[in-house]
């Protein structure tokens, strides 16, 4: 089971702000490109986000769904790969401090990615996290310093005096 830390040097709702948005899942797991929802409202229990792997010139479309959602702090998702199979990934947020301290806990479920397994496979999975949550944390914390706080996600509303509008209901 490939498990990897990192803190981000913002609150957890920024980082969840991140996460809630289907939309933006490309910019930060490695790999993927041109991600978007394709049911549900995500990050609710259910939805999915389907997404392009590109492999040189290779193009897999792959698709994640929602298993397990406690908003702000907990997800768990389903990564399907099609003929490489599924792995379960789980992300969670803790406050540290000031600051948001992620765990990401990945393993394999059904297919091909089960069955070949191994140390070798462990340690490319936990290279891929530590570029992901460098990727998280580079986009958080660059959100962090744009005046009027973080970009808004979609489907939220923006309320509120204290940051020009820019507080997250």
């Amino acid at each position: 089971m490939a498990v990897r830390h990192h803190l981000i040097r913002v609150g957890p709702g920024a980082v969840w702000d991140v996460l809630a948005d289907g939309n933006r899942y490309a910019e930060w797991v490695v790999g993927t490109s041109e991600s978007h929802p394709v049911r549900g409202h995500w990050p609710r229990t259910g939805a999915a986000i389907r997404y392009e792997v590109r492999l040189g010139p290779m193009r897999l479309n792959n698709e994640t769904t929602v298993r397990y959602c406690e908003e702000g702090s907990r997800l768990e998702l389903e990564a399907n790969a099609g003929p490489l199979g599924t792995a379960r990934i789980g992300i969670e947020l803790r406050p540290w401090g000031e600051h948001c301290l992620v765990i990401v806990d990945e393993h394999p479920l059904r297919g091909a990615g089960g069955r070949l397994h191994n140390v070798g496979f462990e340690a490319l999975i936990q290279l891929r996290h530590r570029a992901m949550l460098a990727r998280l944390a580079r986009l958080c914390e660059a959100e962090a310093q744009v005046p009027g706080g973080t970009r808004r996600g979609l489907g939220q509303v923006t309320v509120g005096p204290d940051t020009g509008g820019a507080h997250h209901a």
